[in-house]
């Protein structure tokens, strides 16, 4: 009986970013690299998830290529409406709504990027602990004495 045993890969940083309120129709809000004003808000909030994903793996303690990252959602859900009053003639006043809308963006790491990582962290690892293992070996060669403890002297 053989046994395949594989190393899991570590899991793709995902983060996210959510601009509440932004002050256009859910509709206008299109993703697109254009002159459009819904563009810049766009690439404001996937900005704030490139960092929150920064900010992600170096809370974890991984290296993380930002080049790595794809966009894996996007998408525009309406926010509140804004109620307001245009004055009407004769001291009446027309009532007409301003829409709002929420911006989501979340990047994940691509699965390639996310092996590399792990077989690189393994890697640094394994070094590590050869190194650890060459002084065990070195002091086993001098006679696999430990060294003297002190005694702490008494006063008196």
């Amino acid at each position: 009986m053989s046994t395949n045993l594989t190393i899991p890969a570590a899991p793709a940083i995902e983060a996210q970013a959510l601009s509440r309120h932004v002050r256009m129709s859910p509709q206008k809000a299109i993703l697109r690299y254009t002159k459009k004003r819904a563009a810049r808000d766009i690439e404001k909030v996937l900005r704030s998830a490139i960092a929150n994903a920064e900010r992600k793996a170096e809370d974890a303690g991984a290296s993380l290529d930002v080049d790595e990252l794809y966009v894996s959602r996007c998408f525009v859900n309406e926010g509140s409406r804004w109620k307001r009053l245009r004055p009407a003639p004769m001291g009446r006043a027309y009532r007409y709504v301003r829409r709002t809308a929420h911006i989501v963006v979340a990047v994940v790491e691509h699965h390639r990027a996310a092996a590399e990582r792990t077989a690189a962290a393994e890697a640094a690892a394994a070094a590590e602990k050869g190194v650890r293992g060459a002084v065990k070996k070195a002091r086993k060669a001098l006679g696999g004495r430990k060294p003297p403890v002190r005694k702490p002297k008494k006063q008196g």
